[in-house]
């Protein structure tokens, strides 16, 4: 999805947006994901190229899946409306020109701790921290097959 194409789907709706890098897909972020649909009426996820995921020191076999097959099983999601990819370690620039109505992050960020908040804040916008569902987690995944 671009953002010329987001921007026309959210008109007259209550745009939720979300981020990450969504590399091994899990329950957590099903469930995470639904959540974060609930508090609108459209929800978009920008996700982390595969180079900004190297940038973010997750290690050094991430991103496992590729950018397109992230963006591929993310979009199937009934939760998810669409996906947008973006270069940088934080989606600053995507929510400047989105601009949504409720910006969601998991349980192991605070609104302190988000460089994105001031920007959501400065609009008007809302964010919501939502619990992160215990013992799911990617790197705990790669952890138990052995790949981390």
């Amino acid at each position: 999805m671009t953002i010329g194409e987001a921007i026309a789907l959210r008109r007259n709706k209550k745009l939720v947006f979300t981020n990450g890098v969504f590399d091994v897909l899990h329950a957590g972020h099903v469930k995470y994901l639904e959540f974060a649909r609930s508090l609108g009426d459209l929800l978009i996820v920008g996700m982390n190229s595969d180079d900004s995921v190297r940038s973010l020191g997750k290690g050094p076999n991430r991103p496992v899946n590729p950018l397109e097959d992230r963006m591929s099983v993310l979009s199937a999601l009934r939760s998810v409306d669409g996906v947008i990819a973006f270069e940088q370690k934080t989606p600053e620039a995507l929510i400047e020109i989105l601009r949504p109505e409720v910006h969601v992050k998991g349980g192991d960020y605070t609104i302190e701790s988000l460089p994105e908040a001031k920007i959501v804040q400065g609009y008007g916008g809302e964010i919501v921290i939502v619990p992160l569902l215990e013992g799911r987690s990617s790197t705990q995944v790669l952890r138990r097959i052995g790949l981390e």
